[in-house]
């Protein structure tokens, strides 16, 4: 299975009370200063949706969002543009991307300190329904590239995966590591690995 349009959600710590419309003049500095590979173009509020996309930063190639879908708070990668290179080097990207947004969100001196990732849940989802449907099939033509590339994201630490049953819902895959990591230690171990499963997908593309 190739996988595309690759989503990451990192989680807020659990008991945050946070203002989601702070996050609506950050996001425009954001697009002021152009902060990310992507380039960035407008902000949707979708603060008054319960349980809904938050606030939701557009970009070119990929949104950022401070997303409350199921009432579950974090911050979510959306990549819309193909991408190049293995499945692995997607993954990759993706969470890199996603890691990145939570760590300066963390440092934004306008949310004085309360953005926090809960350090041990990652949620990854493949954007593309006619790509990978919701199914046992999903599960296994992926399965063997999320273990391998939560393995090298957790630097062989333990974890526990899980994917969504309801056929409904977009195909993902929900990950809990054994102890808490931060996003500069997740990054640095990201970045170490990123650059090596696209070698090897240049090499067997001849």
């Amino acid at each position: 299975m190739e996988l595309q349009h690759l989503n990451v959600k990192l989680f807020i710590e659990d008991g945050q009370q946070l203002d989601l419309a702070a996050f609506v003049p950050v996001f425009h500095n954001w697009i002021q200063d152009q902060v990310c590979e992507e380039l960035l173009l407008d902000v949707a509020d979708y603060v008054h949706v319960p349980a809904g996309p938050g606030v939701v930063l557009i970009g070119h190639e990929a949104n950022y969002s401070v997303d409350n879908r199921d009432h579950r708070l974090g911050v979510r990668y959306n990549r819309k543009a193909p991408l190049e290179g293995s499945n692995q080097y997607r993954l990759s990207q993706a969470t890199q991307a996603a890691l990145a947004a939570c760590q300066r969100l963390e440092a934004d001196p306008c949310l004085e300190g309360k953005v926090r990732f809960n350090g041990h849940d990652v949620e990854i989802f493949v954007n593309d329904r006619l790509l990978a449907p919701t199914s046992e099939t999903s599960c296994q033509a992926a399965g063997a590239e999320f273990r391998t590339f939560f393995r090298r994201l957790f630097a062989g630490g333990e974890f526990t995966l899980t994917y969504e049953q309801e056929p409904r819902k977009l195909f993902s895959a929900a990950v809990r590591a054994s102890r808490r990591y931060d996003t500069a230690r997740l990054l640095n171990n990201l970045r170490a690995l990123q650059a090596i499963p696209n070698r090897a997908y240049a090499a067997s593309r001849g």
